[in-house]
């Protein structure tokens, strides 16, 4: 990729992350320091190829998000952090490696099971890096298969058995434009809708609705 390339992909991060600190404030106090230069070049040992420079982009920005801890005195999660659509929080280094070895045995028993041709995605998971999970075996992820599809954004239901995956954006780039353009507008994002909300306690969160 280019530097023009890296430059709409820090913009677009920058747009979304500058919303969030301003409408919601607890979810951007999750997010993490940046990982380090040796973490990230541990990490594509760990893969065996190159990460993709916008997902090196955004790891460089922020090591994922925190899990949310107890709101003082109530013993209660604050539900920050997971601002992503379906409750997808961003993953930090730690979290990719771990993602990444159960997408590959997913994709390894696809392939015993014989039922997707060569070229779907089912079947090639260990080209695929996860960038965001949720609590409930949803993960979302880069592709990273040489080609027309190099740097697409998924999202995969591993926990409920959805392998086909859905297209969340062609880059990176791509799906923080589209998300920044949904919470600034209040507009659509596929089939949700930003919709921020504060709990009880006063703190600002962001969560995604499907649209009626």
């Amino acid at each position: 990729m280019t530097q023009t390339d890296l430059s709409a992909f820090a913009r677009e991060w920058t747009r979304f992350e500058s919303w969030l600190a301003a409408h919601s404030p607890a979810d951007h106090a999750m997010l993490r320091r940046p990982a380090e230069r040796e973490r990230l070049a541990a990490l594509e040992s760990r893969l065996g190829f190159g990460l993709h420079p916008e997902l090196t982009a955004l790891l460089r920005q922020h090591d994922g998000a925190d899990e949310p801890v107890a709101d003082p005195g109530s013993g209660r999660r604050l539900p920050a952090g997971a601002f992503l659509p379906s409750g997808h929080r961003l993953c930090g280094v730690d979290d990719i490696m771990t993602m990444y070895d159960v997408l590959v045995d997913v994709g390894e028993d696809n392939i015993d099971a014989d039922l997707w041709e060569d070229d779907e995605l089912a079947v090639n998971l260990h080209r695929c890096v996860p960038f965001a999970l949720t609590n409930d075996g949803g993960v979302a992820f880069v592709d990273h298969r040489p080609g027309p599809s190099y740097g697409h954004v998924y999202e995969m239901g591993i926990g409920s058995g959805d392998l086909d995956g859905t297209l969340w954006a062609t880059s990176l780039t791509q799906l923080f434009r589209t998300l920044a353009d949904a919470v600034e507008s209040d507009g659509p994002f596929l089939f949700y809708r930003p919709a921020p909300y504060e709990d009880g306690s006063g703190h600002r969160c962001l969560e995604w609705q499907i649209r009626t």
